[in-house]
């Protein structure tokens, strides 16, 4: 049986972790609000500049421009790219576990052709790295400061990593920011541009047509590159708020543990404690009754 003294340490080593976690928690909790006010701002530009994009895709000669051109994947020698968003910190749960579990089932997924990885963020690096796959860039610690900057040295080296040759699809792999307590793994095609609903093709050419002003060519080369940028940043916002909200559940859960288990050691001290008292008595009246 422990003693006294081996308890009441436990006790007051759980209540200083206790004290870390909720400083922890309140952190998160202040970063997730301004976090979170970036990518609901950042979501509608985003989301309508994709959806031009994609029927813009659809409509034109996909060798208009070369993010548009679509590649044979089942060729031999074709490369996939896959871009793997992870936090730079621990203490966010099952956070950075999931995305590098999805990018993993995707790299075993195209196992029949070689797989490239970008990757944003410490842990998933560090992982990747362990393991000898083959790394085109890498960036770590931007997370601290996150500005459209990071965005745009991330997607200009997607871009040129596809328009090279050197890989022929580009794949996006992020926690996107569902709420307080849920984040999901999202998957996205990030080069080349893709096509709008293939359901909806015949409506949509019959429905839209564009004109340009200046010529196409020029307008590709302004628009897609700043559209991949975007698609990036959006990721990065998403990543960003995901791991406060993540890391906010996780440390609110350790405060309820740690308060769980004072509980218990306290109930536990005073349990050992009238023991040794109930043992000091008998030991005195025993003495008594010898003499």
């Amino acid at each position: 049986m422990p003693s006294l003294i081996d308890i009441r340490r436990r006790i007051r080593a759980v209540k200083s972790t206790q004290q870390i976690t909720k400083a922890m928690k309140m952190v998160a909790a202040s970063k997730l609000r301004r976090a979170q006010e970036r990518i609901v701002n950042a979501r509608p530009y985003a989301r309508e500049m994709q959806r031009v994009l994609a029927e813009l895709a659809t409509r034109v000669d996909p060798s208009a421009h070369p993010l548009l051109a679509q590649r044979d994947m089942s060729a031999p020698g074709s490369r996939t790219m896959i871009v793997v968003v992870t936090a730079d910190k621990g203490l966010c749960g099952s956070f950075n576990t999931n995305v590098v579990k999805t990018a993993s089932n995707v790299i075993v997924s195209s196992e029949h052709r070689p797989v490239v990885l970008g990757l944003i963020g410490r842990k998933g690096r560090d992982f990747y790295k362990r393991r000898g796959f083959e790394i085109a860039f890498e960036q770590v610690g931007i997370f601290q400061a996150l500005k459209y900057a990071d965005a745009q040295h991330i997607g200009r080296a997607a871009v040129e990593e596809f328009t090279s040759g050197r890989v022929d699809t580009v794949q996006l792999v992020y926690n996107e920011f569902k709420s307080v307590i849920q984040q999901r793994v999202v998957v996205e095609q990030l080069l080349p541009i893709a096509r709008a609903d293939v359901a909806g093709e015949a409506e949509l050419m019959a429905r839209i047509d564009y004109l340009y002003e200046p010529a196409p060519q020029d307008i590709f080369n302004q628009l897609l590159p700043r559209y991949i940028e975007t698609l990036v940043y959006r990721a990065l916002l998403e990543s960003n708020a995901a791991f406060f909200a993540a890391q906010m559940t996780a440390m609110d859960t350790a405060t309820k543990n740690a308060t769980e288990m004072i509980s218990q050691l306290t109930l536990y001290l005073n349990k050992v404690r009238q023991a040794a008292i109930t043992r000091e008595i008998i030991e005195v009246v025993s003495g008594a009754e010898a003499l």
